[in-house]
């Protein structure tokens, strides 16, 4: 195991996340009080997401979706809920930026696969449950290969690639990629959905499972959670 694996990429993960919350701070406050006037509160989106070796953490995002709901009180499809500064948010991936908050406490990385959902975690095969053998990331290999254009079998060998290969050039390679990728906005949600369709695990995993609902994740209790998957 490398010095980089053992301690070096959490020192930079520190420094990095350090540095960039107190240098966004009044970025931060400003978002906040643009997502307060124009989707409401609170601003932070708070979800369980699974990280280092599966275990569950509280991620932190800008809130881009309204609780806009239906007559019978029903939460709206993504897709329905996702607000003009929500979009303009994702776009400029400004809504990430709370997760800074996540690395400096040590639940995630800069650079690592993307954070998914807590029910996911039964559904992969073993070669995709590699994915979680590092901390998770704002950024990844498959965000800058495609985001959430990729199907999720391309996406999954992308994050064990990843957990193979982890160094240092590799991770400043992604975030060099990452910046060209913000400025294009590509792969900001897949084909026909307003994220990214629910992972419901390879075939063999599927059977007996109820049809999954499409554009995003159901949150505890059928509460339709504006899951993001990038």
């Amino acid at each position: 195991m490398t010095l980089y694996r053992t301690w070096g990429k959490r020192a930079l993960d520190l420094a990095v996340g350090i540095t960039l919350l107190l240098a966004l701070a009044p970025l931060f406050a400003a978002l906040a009080l643009l997502v307060a006037a124009t989707i409401g509160t609170p601003v932070l989106f708070r979800q369980v997401r699974p990280g280092l070796n599966g275990r569950p953490f509280t991620l932190f995002k800008f809130r881009t979706m309204t609780d806009a709901r239906d007559g019978d009180g029903r939460l709206l499809p993504d897709e329905g809920r996702l607000s003009t500064v929500g979009l303009a948010l994702r776009r400029w991936s400004l809504d990430e930026l709370p997760e800074l908050w996540n690395v400096v406490r040590g639940d995630m990385s800069i650079v690592g696969p993307r954070p998914l959902l807590m029910q996911y975690l039964d559904r992969y095969t073993p070669e995709q449950a590699r994915r979680h053998g590092v901390r998770p990331g704002i950024t990844g290999l498959a965000q800058v290969d495609g985001r959430n254009e990729l199907a999720w079998d391309e996406r999954f060998r992308l994050d064990v690639s990843y957990v193979d290969g982890m160094s240092f050039p590799l991770d400043v390679a992604v975030l060099c990629r990452t910046a060209a990728i913000v400025l294009t906005g590509r792969g900001i949600s897949a084909r026909g959905y307003a994220t990214m369709p629910e992972f419901i695990g390879p075939p063999a995993a599927r059977t007996g499972r109820p049809p999954a609902s499409g554009g995003g994740a159901n949150g505890p209790g059928g509460r339709r959670d504006p899951a993001e998957h990038s």
